[in-house]
């Protein structure tokens, strides 16, 4: 763990100023849509979306870097402080999603799939102080979501794939030793 929950709080309040009330300002300003709408490609796209994404953050929380740094704010595996917490995850991956490819792809989709490629290097700088693999996959990571989010006209498959993926990285550290052994208060690893 990095932080302490309090700057959990600041950073959602300042990210969702940031990343969600800025970028709906500016495309409600310009008459622009920034993807936030749900039908059912959206839905599709999220589901296959999140499947896809599944084993890498499953493998991910196995692997000693990320396990040392996740999770990034202080938290505890008891519902009462766990649930909170992943909803204010959601809240992070909806601002970050939103700006990346919201305001930077979907909400710029007239230049074509082009659009996908804009914010690539931003995300990976927004990742440069993470573990040397996420901040390897954050520029690949970053153009398979603008691609997928591109082609449904909405960030709904990016936010939940990076929302519920922050989330399950952090119950699975949780809830495994951090040796990856089972114990009888942690479940097994069942990836291995």
């Amino acid at each position: 763990m990095s932080t302490v929950e309090g700057e959990l709080n600041r950073r959602v309040v300042r990210d969702g100023l940031i990343f969600i009330v800025g970028p709906l300002a500016l495309g409600l300003s310009h008459g622009r849509r920034i993807g936030w709408r749900v039908d059912r490609t959206a839905v599709r796209n999220t589901v296959l979306l999140a499947l896809f994404v599944l084993p890498f953050y499953l493998v991910g929380s196995s692997l000693p870097s990320i396990r040392a740094y996740y999770p990034m704010w202080e938290t505890t595996a008891a519902p009462e402080v766990f649930v909170p917490h992943a909803i204010k995850l959601f809240v992070l991956a909806l601002a970050a999603e939103t700006y990346y490819r919201g305001l930077l792809c979907v909400g710029v989709r007239e230049i074509g799939f082009k659009s996908v490629f804009i914010s690539p290097v931003l995300y990976a700088l927004h990742h440069v102080h993470k573990p040397s693999l996420e901040l390897a996959l954050a520029g690949p990571t970053d153009v398979l979501f603008g691609a997928v989010d591109y082609e449904s006209n909405s960030v709904l498959p990016s936010v939940v794939a990076h929302g519920a993926g922050l989330v399950l990285l952090d119950w699975l550290v949780l809830h495994c030793n951090r040796d990856g052994s089972a114990s009888e208060t942690h479940p097994p690893q069942f990836w291995r």
